[in-house]
């Protein structure tokens, strides 16, 4: 009998982690050869780390919300304003109660997609696509087309110890992204609310007619994805000091690219947060490299889309394959012959499957 790897090893479980490695080591090699320095300094990997907790923290809650069957066009608008609002309103009302303002607002935006997809019934690419113009547009009337900076020193050094404050060698932004997508996979995995969580996203329905209320966990989905958004744009704003009315322009895309590159499913029911960070990583990984390399921009989006294609190429294809050999040979034996021992017969459930549909949620 041959012996299998163990199914978490397997290319579509694990294989952006595989593709992290092997990035990693690329580069190493290239700038080893190359005489630049050290790719795997702790400095630099410290720094890819730091520039990708932004887009990671968003593409935690991106998750949960493509877990639930939606997903959200409108984080980095969010983002945007509420950095808008958090620089607004430092010098006034001090960094705490601005940043609690930042966060309300983008809460009620994401409550607002929610309860047009959910309740409403508008299509989420719609209702996301609309809000990311109308936010985009709002900031622009909050900043009055202009760039807007904090005043105070005091609130600038709030704002400054915030982002750019260190716990031993690491910035508090890695920290803060390391707490919450540990946070948000031990809810996922370990708690019942989790397994609702996949379970409306695999079948609304018979979710709903298990007595799981669809509408408050996908509406809850976007209120956490528009939270973790302002959350990321306080960052923003704290990192700089400032922001531009077009910042985080397009960041979006980015945001989705990362969950699917961690293998995250667009149809719902299936997604991983800790794959979402490793797909955030690669997408900052080349980057990186093509900023210690030289390449051009040009040649960053040629081969950052190619890399996201490749990867959904391999899910999809590694999907199928599982969905093919996943099968039990009994399984196949009732196919062909059917309750009764007659081909063509009405296929039984085999025990295990009758298991899982009979296992409460």
């Amino acid at each position: 009998m041959r012996l299998e790897a163990p199914r978490v090893l397997g290319l579509r479980e694990a294989g952006v982690y595989y593709a992290l490695a092997l990035l990693v080591l690329a580069l190493a090699i290239v700038c080893a050869a190359l005489g630049r320095p050290s790719y795997l300094s702790a400095v630099n990997l410290i720094n890819i780390l730091y520039q990708a907790s932004p887009v990671a923290l968003m593409g935690v809650a991106m998750t949960v919300v493509l877990i639930t069957g939606n997903f959200d066009l409108s984080v980095a608008s969010v983002a945007a304003l509420a950095a808008a609002v958090q620089i607004g309103a430092v010098d006034t009302v001090g960094f705490w109660p601005a940043l609690l303002l930042a966060l309300a607002a983008a809460g009620a935006v994401g409550l607002l997609n929610g309860i047009m997809v959910q309740l409403v019934g508008i299509n989420a690419f719609i209702v996301t696509l609309g809000t990311l113009t109308a936010i985009r547009g709002l900031v622009l009337i909050v900043t009055g087309g202009r760039s807007l900076m904090v005043q105070t020193p005091e609130a600038l050094a709030a704002m400054t110890n915030f982002e750019s404050g260190r716990a031993g060698p690491f910035p508090y932004p890695i920290l803060y992204m390391a707490a919450f997508t540990l946070l948000v996979w031990g809810v996922l995995q370990l708690t019942t609310i989790g397994r609702r969580t996949y379970a409306v996203g695999g079948n609304a329905e018979a979710a709903r007619l298990c007595g799981i209320s669809v509408n408050a966990y996908r509406i809850g989905a976007f209120v956490l994805s528009g939270l973790t958004a302002g959350f990321a744009g306080v960052l923003y704003a704290s990192r700089f000091g400032a922001m531009n009315p077009t910042a985080l322009q397009g960041e979006e895309l980015t945001v989705i690219a990362a969950a699917i590159l961690g293998g995250t499913s667009l149809f719902g029911g299936a997604g991983s947060v800790l794959k979402t960070v490793a797909g955030a990583l690669v997408l900052y990984t080349l980057t990186n490299g093509f900023n210690i390399l030289n390449l051009g921009a040009n040649y960053q989006g040629l081969i950052e889309g190619t890399v996201l294609i490749g990867a959904a190429a391999i899910y999809t294809v590694g999907g199928r394959r599982a969905t093919l050999f996943s099968a039990r040979p009994r399984d196949f034996h009732a196919l062909r012959a059917g309750p009764t021992g007659v081909a063509g017969g009405e296929p039984r459930p085999s025990s295990g499957a009758q298991a899982r549909r009979e296992e409460p949620l």
